[in-house]
């Protein structure tokens, strides 16, 4: 029976975090995606078939690690969605595997630009003189921020939260203050506090699910309670690799997976990494895509898919 060969040198996991430890913005759809291109480059295989398979291990693999889940799985699930999606019935495989490389360069570099598009998407929102309330850490609200501040000369404040359990808004911070935004590090426990007196809230997200909501960091779906009833706008900024098939009608519907990290999911007295936000606490997400409702994203899933 025929098989796939991998170099023997080459192993999906080492490469995958060396993706991640060498580039620190880089978020871990895009690491994933970066390594599947790396597998199928190294992957001597017979069958079209065959070559789903590896890159379906390939995947398994990657989500056998403590990083973001819901990245991996909708990054990967699009990235072999767009490389196969011509007809290789009448080809032979190497003129096939060139193909599928070819298309899944050009897909990581339209993805590698969906920062820079949503950031500018989100200008008009960020005017002189506001202030903005954030989660931890978010690399495209980062940026987004970033450029407002520097490319276009806007002041503003900027609330963070430290985002337990690793308090990753301490970095936020450290980085928003680097280049002259003023930014203010709050506990998680203040967002009802500090709510009334920002003018909106800025997110990022893991994962986009089917009904417009999203799965994030731990406190978004409190953050976006306190947001609605004191009526300020809640903007979401995520990338379209991370739209992924998951319709969540709660908190016990998202997979444990995506929740808890792997050494903890045996243990669910453990603290939940992550939670669900529904569409109808979500004002817009800002997305490559285009400014999106929430009701729009399960079309934009359906494009996608097509």
């Amino acid at each position: 029976m025929p098989d796939a060969s991998v170099k023997k040198d080459f192993s999906v996991q080492q490469y995958f975090a060396q993706q991640m430890e060498e580039d620190k913005s880089m978020s871990s759809g895009i690491a994933a995606i970066k390594t599947l291109l790396m597998v199928l480059e190294r992957t001597k295989f017979d069958t079209v078939h065959i070559l789903h398979s590896t890159i379906q291990e390939a995947v398994k693999e990657m989500r056998n690690t403590d990083l973001s889940q819901a990245a991996i799985v909708s990054g990967t699930e699009l990235f072999m969605r767009f490389i196969t999606l011509a007809k290789f019935d009448d080809k032979p495989m190497e003129e096939c595997k060139q193909i599928m490389l070819h298309r899944g360069k050009i897909f990581l570099e339209k993805l590698l630009q969906s920062r820079s598009t949503i950031a500018h998407q989100a200008l008009q929102f960020v005017t002189d003189g506001c202030r903005i309330l954030t989660h931890s850490r978010s690399r495209v609200v980062l940026q987004a921020l970033i450029d407002a501040h520097t490319k276009s000369n806007k002041q503003f404040q900027v609330f963070v939260t430290h985002g337990g359990p690793d308090n990753a808004g301490d970095q936020m911070v450290a980085e928003l203050e680097k280049v002259g935004i003023d930014a203010i590090l709050i506990l998680d426990s203040a967002v009802g506090y500090v709510m009334e007196s920002v003018d909106l809230v800025m997110v990022g997200a893991e994962g986009v699910v089917e009904s417009g909501g999203i799965i994030n960091r731990i406190g978004s779906f409190t953050m976006a309670l306190c947001a609605r009833e004191m009526k300020k706008p809640f903007y979401v900024l995520a990338e379209s690799f991370k739209f992924t098939r998951l319709y969540p009608l709660n908190q016990r519907d998202l997979p444990v997976e995506y929740k808890y990290i792997k050494r903890q999911r045996d243990n669910f007295k453990a603290h939940p990494m992550v939670d669900y936000t529904p569409p109808a606490y979500i004002t817009l997400l800002f997305t490559d895509l285009g400014i999106l409702t929430p009701s729009a994203v399960s079309d934009e899933l359906i494009k996608l898919y097509l």
